[in-house]
């Protein structure tokens, strides 16, 4: 570790899972398709020079970090506190079906994600305090490393607020795709957003 250099933490969203484009959240736990596998193994094939892996523990996450820490013979963390956020009702249903149901509701939340819930889904201002704990964590402790963290759509929008000051009420605004990277960097000069939503092969 050189703590005169930038940290450096590249957040990894999960590949396409089996089942399709739908809300999982925490309590669905599918793995990976094939073209997840390959989507992800895309993506890091043009990129590399990580220090370590932290992961999901869910499945769409933690099987991929595994394998790419034991080709690369990487240290590999899974931290609990980066699962996706939680949907409630809306889990295992895809957008589709929530639209042709629930269309008020699903319009509702996408106006306002903070105060139109899914019922028991977990509350925004939780899940950013689990999120951001992580991402200072790993701040405290990597210093001057480069990190690769795979995770979620949800922790990528609830970390990139956090770096850009951005209230949650805005987190959805934003497109996070399968395979995707977001960059962030600490230095003397503070945190920064590095890229968004970057697939290197594309």
């Amino acid at each position: 570790m050189n703590d005169s250099n930038p940290t450096l933490l590249d957040y990894l969203r999960h590949g396409q899972p089996l089942g399709g484009n739908r809300f999982r959240g925490q309590g669905i736990d599918d793995p990976l398709s094939d073209k997840g596998w390959r989507q992800m193994r895309d993506t890091v094939a043009a990129l590399g020079g990580w220090d370590r892996v932290i992961s999901s523990p869910l499945q769409r996450c933690v099987a991929f970090s595994r394998w790419l820490a034991e080709q690369h013979a990487l240290p590999l963390w899974i931290e609990p506190d980066l699962r996706e956020v939680g949907f409630g009702t809306w889990e295992g249903k895809t957008r589709d079906q929530l639209q042709a149901g629930q269309e008020e509701e699903y319009l509702a939340f996408y106006r306002d994600p903070v105060t139109n819930r899914p019922p028991g889904a977990e509350p925004l201002d939780a899940f950013a305090a689990r999120v951001v704990a992580v991402y200072q964590r790993l701040l405290r402790s990597h210093a001057g490393e480069h990190l690769l963290i795979v995770a979620h759509a949800g922790v990528i929008r609830a970390t990139l607020g956090h770096v850009l000051q951005a209230a949650p009420i805005n987190w959805y605004r934003t497109v996070v795709d399968n395979a995707a990277i977001t960059r962030f960097s600490d230095d003397h000069q503070g945190q920064k957003l590095v890229a968004h939503n970057w697939r290197p092969t594309l």
